[in-house]
């Protein structure tokens, strides 16, 4: 009886495991060497992006805006325009962003800034040229692993369900732990075996990405310039300012 349990436990941890597998296969093509020469550094949005993704590009922009006395990023969430003057094509985005009033709200100015052409461009970019990861094979690779983890948590269900159809004192359920113990470990090998392959790569930089972002990191200091730099590789940490992190800090939905 329990064998009708056991069966969708051993198929649904394949197809998954093997999926896995396959995307593991096909990043380790991606990653080959190209016959075009690579860059040989990348501008502070393009290394913002390969260090944290379209959030961070929008992180330092706005900095770097509220740096310049071009805007006031307030703590109550509300971006307001001091200068309407764009040095770069991410500032003009997010001065179109903001709005003829000049002022909206922050969150609202991130998202769409975020999602923007201009941000989604940078990607593009950055993708064609092999040092970040492309946005459909990140999104088939985390639909797998999440595939995978949940064709485990299915096995553990399928194994209770099996362990009620077993009497106690019939010694049937050892075997039926032994057998169900199989798709488990398939489970977790895989999940393993794609986290060493998958290592060198982070969600946004590609092996070639990040060896470039590792050269920029020894370049941090405290000064006005290198402030920036430090934003783009680290984040809104780098800030020292405490007011101008709480008006940044993206809000969570309740």
């Amino acid at each position: 009886m329990w064998l009708l349990f056991l069966l969708p436990a051993f198929l649904v941890t394949s197809l998954s495991a093997l999926r896995l597998c396959r995307l593991v296969a096909a990043t380790d093509v991606s990653w080959a060497p190209r016959p075009e020469p690579l860059p040989e550094r990348v501008d502070l949005y393009e290394a913002a992006y390969l260090a944290g993704g379209p959030e961070r590009v929008v992180d330092l922009t706005l900095v770097t805006m509220a740096e310049h006395g071009r805007l006031h990023l307030a703590h109550t969430g509300w971006t307001t325009v001091v200068e309407a003057s764009a040095r770069t094509e991410l500032e003009r985005a997010a001065l179109e962003a903001i709005g003829p009033e000049g002022q909206c709200p922050t969150s609202e100015l991130r998202a769409a800034l975020a999602s923007g052409p201009t941000v989604q461009q940078l990607a593009g970019r950055l993708a064609a040229a092999g040092l970040a990861v492309p946005k459909a094979l990140r999104e088939d690779v985390a639909a797998a692993v999440a595939a995978v983890r949940r064709a485990g948590l299915t096995t553990l269900a399928l194994l209770a369900a099996a362990l009620c159809t077993v009497g106690r004192g019939d010694g049937a359920a050892a075997p039926l732990l032994a057998w169900f113990a199989l798709p488990l470990v398939l489970a977790g090998g895989t999940l393993a075996l794609a986290r060493i392959e998958l290592y060198p790569v982070t969600r946004w930089a590609a092996p070639n990405g990040q060896a470039l972002l590792r050269a920029l990191r020894p370049r941090r200091t405290v000064r006005s310039t290198d402030l920036l730099l430090a934003v783009a590789v680290a984040g809104l940490s780098a800030v020292s300012d405490r007011r101008l992190r709480v008006a940044l800090r993206p809000r969570r939905a309740l």
